[in-house]
């Protein structure tokens, strides 16, 4: 038998590092873009109005409110509901992908809470 493939070698070796993932990548500059990740935070609590996001994530103009729901709409993340009568209402909660990201969030908040939460008071 003749030795073995380099290339066979270099992907069984734990100690090389390997290249990014694109669907990984993807998803983090999804999920890292600017509010989505407060936004999703706040629907994991269940629906809300756009002002009630609004108001759960003060900092966050309408403007950019608006573009981040369109783009989570549109990448299937979360759902819009039209409820009619007067008043008309739309609510907005996670879809089932949107609700697949919750332990992943979850242990996000954990994580920031343990290791930033020191450095933001020292800040202040």
């Amino acid at each position: 038998m003749g030795a073995p493939d380099d290339t066979a070698k270099a992907e069984r070796d734990p100690s090389r590092p390997t290249g990014c993932c694109p669907l990984y990548h993807e998803a983090v500059e999804l999920v890292g873009r600017r509010w989505t990740g407060a936004i999703l935070r706040v629907l994991m609590d269940g629906a809300l109005r756009f002002s009630e996001i609004a108001q759960a994530v003060p900092e966050l103009s309408d403007r950019l409110l608006s573009e981040r729901m369109k783009e989570l709409e549109r990448r299937g993340m979360v759902q819009r509901r039209v409820i009619s009568g007067p008043p008309l209402r739309v609510e907005y909660s996670l879809s089932e992908m949107g609700h697949a990201l919750e332990p992943a969030l979850a242990e996000l908040e954990r994580w920031a809470n343990r290791w930033l939460s020191d450095r933001r008071a020292a800040r202040l």
